[in-house]
């Protein structure tokens, strides 16, 4: 999916990269979250308003994604589109809270173009 975007000015960001150190000091699961969320919640506030931006494995849950509904609101900005490469592997509430309004796309209609 990243040869797609990667002749776009974009920024990738992955909260796998920036929670490993997190990760190793063996966090309890919530801690694990609150701390990936802060991070994440740094980030996006650091980042160029309107810049494009590529997030993988991020939201991973419903309360994650509904929190970033939040911070795209309180910026004034939008989402133009949620691409799943593994649907098996994205929970089925974080699915339909992006296939709902029309965001999703599967990573299969990408290579079918």
């Amino acid at each position: 999916m990243l040869n797609l975007t990667g002749s776009l000015n974009i920024e990738h960001v992955s909260p796998a990269e920036l929670m490993r150190p997190e990760i190793s000091r063996r966090r309890d699961p919530v801690a694990a979250d609150e701390a990936m969320l802060a991070l994440l919640r740094r980030w996006f506030w650091a980042r160029k308003p309107d810049a494009g931006f590529v997030l993988t494995d991020f939201p991973a849950t419903l309360l994650q994604a509904k929190v970033f509904d939040e911070w795209l609101e309180a910026r004034s900005e939008s989402l133009d589109g949620v691409i799943v490469i593994d649907a098996a592997r994205v929970p089925g509430t974080v699915v339909e809270h992006y296939r709902t309004p029309g965001l999703l796309r599967e990573a299969a209609d990408f290579a079918a173009a």
